[in-house]
């Protein structure tokens, strides 16, 4: 399962290399966000196209709708790629709440094949330092004063491949800059969508990864220093 990723630039970097052609609205701040650590559970910038122009809205990492929660299953915070455009709980959310989190990395933890209770966190990331958009898919009320009770969102995850498959199994679905604008559309079918998705993934050669330090798995734990690597991995 994916759930712990990087978003550490500005808003401006994200956006300009998204190079979207369609108007942005809302401040395009030169400030770092500066979020190492970024869990399930915390509010997070989601963007995406409400008509004919982006947005930026914090929104809950993890869906969970009212009949979910009567039947007592927690918020998921992942949606399968091969199930999300027609399973019950995500076709709501693939038809009309596409979206894209802006990221600069994510984390995984690699297993001891001797020993399970033994993980080495890897911090991933594009080869070129570039940044990275995951797809996601959401419900939220933009215009509500407060949150509401089913809003959140869900990160869509594909199979790993090549060397990615070394660390986890699974990965967070990554597009190319175009198909990931594409994407965001509304006037993007959910049949093209579901295309996008299958066949407009970055490949797996294309990120690098190195091992980190431990600090990562505390979630109180915020800084550069996290994604520093480590030369001396336990796996």
């Amino acid at each position: 399962m994916f759930g712990r990723f990087a978003q550490f630039e500005t808003r401006e970097e994200y956006l300009e290399f998204l190079n979207a052609g369609v108007e942005f609205v809302g401040a395009r701040d030169g400030e770092p966000i500066g979020r190492y650590n970024v869990a399930p559970g915390t509010r997070v910038l989601l963007l995406n196209q409400r008509d004919d122009k982006l947005h930026l809205d914090p929104v809950h990492w993890g869906y969970q709708p009212a009949w979910a929660k009567e039947s007592g299953r927690p918020p998921l915070i992942n949606a399968r790629v091969e199930t999300a455009a027609t399973g019950r709980m995500f076709k709501p959310l693939w038809n009309t709440g596409r979206a894209l989190v802006m990221a600069d990395g994510w984390y995984e933890w690699k297993k001891s094949p001797d020993d399970a209770k033994i993980k080495q966190p890897y911090f991933i990331y594009h080869e070129s330092k570039e940044p990275i958009f995951f797809a996601a898919i959401s419900r939220f009320h933009p215009d509500a004063l407060d949150a509401q009770e089913d809003d959140g969102f869900v990160i869509v995850t594909a199979a790993s491949d090549k060397g990615l498959v070394d660390i986890h199994d699974r990965r967070p679905l990554v597009m190319t800059r175009e198909a990931s604008l594409e994407w965001l559309s509304p006037e993007t079918t959910p049949e093209r969508a579901e295309e996008l998705a299958h066949d407009c993934a970055i490949p797996a050669d294309e990120f690098a990864f190195h091992p980190i330090g431990k600090a990562v798995g505390n979630i109180h734990n915020n800084g550069e220093s996290i994604i520093k690597r480590i030369y001396n991995p336990l796996v």
